[in-house]
């Protein structure tokens, strides 16, 4: 079991913050997922034919987290929020990158709503995951980068286990370590938004659609909420 928990000081600083763990057990990465590859190929056919366009910075949703990233130090429009680079290239390429089924399935997701999401392998990760402020002290190394080790600045916003840093600016880009993969078997998938009041019942849909994106290729799944009021949860 792992407990996922919000600090209190990110709780008061986002008190309408609320984040959604999609949890599977025996992910099987390593088959088809033809409900993933249609989710992806629908938006980039949508993009194409001008029916949908992903969020940009101008977006309420987008835009709240651009207001986030500069109140901890972070300039959003040279470190972008993670939904906002994943839409951009979308829209830049037409197409989004083909990682793995479980990567895949997340930034389906992620870019058709518009709210960030990552996701950690269980496998990998050590003690309580948690999201607070860093204190300068904490390593970080980025996905694909296993030989770069670099240290957030005091007050910047992380998802952090025992070893070192999972997330750097709150989503901006997961650690290589923790990384999930086609093996990957035991995961959490994160998806989040600052404005429960008005995006709380679009973060249900979106952690329902990846839901049932995994189901049909893992064993036992579940869905879990951290809010201000209930800042922990164990998985």
């Amino acid at each position: 079991m792992t407990t996922f928990r919000i600090s209190p000081a990110v709780a008061d600083a986002f008190p309408d913050t609320r984040i959604a763990v999609v949890t599977a057990q025996g992910l099987r990465g390593t088959e088809p997922w033809p409900r993933t590859a249609t989710a992806v190929e629908d938006l980039e056919r949508e993009l194409a034919a001008g029916t949908w366009q992903p969020a940009d910075e101008s977006d309420p949703r987008i835009e709240a987290w651009h207001t986030a990233y500069r109140s901890f130090g972070t300039n959003p429009r040279r470190v972008r929020p993670s939904v906002d680079a994943l839409g951009r290239r979308l829209a830049k390429k037409g197409a989004l990158p083909r990682i793995n089924p479980a990567v895949d399935s997340y930034n389906a997701v992620s870019v058709r709503h518009g709210l960030p999401a990552g996701a950690f392998d269980l496998d990998r990760v050590t003690g309580a995951v948690e999201i607070r402020r860093a204190d300068g002290s904490e390593t970080f190394t980025p996905l694909g980068e296993p030989d770069t080790v670099e240290s957030p600045k005091p007050g910047e916003i992380i998802y952090t286990d025992t070893t070192d840093v999972l997330t750097r600016h709150w989503n901006h880009r997961d650690a290589h370590r923790t990384r999930v993969t086609d093996v990957s078997t035991h995961v959490a998938f994160v998806l989040e938004t600052l404005n429960a009041t008005r995006d709380g019942d679009l973060l249900e849909i979106a952690a329902e659609e990846l839901h049932s994106l995994l189901t049909p290729h893992a064993g036992p799944t579940a869905v879990h909420y951290l809010t201000r009021k209930q800042p922990q949860a164990d998985i």
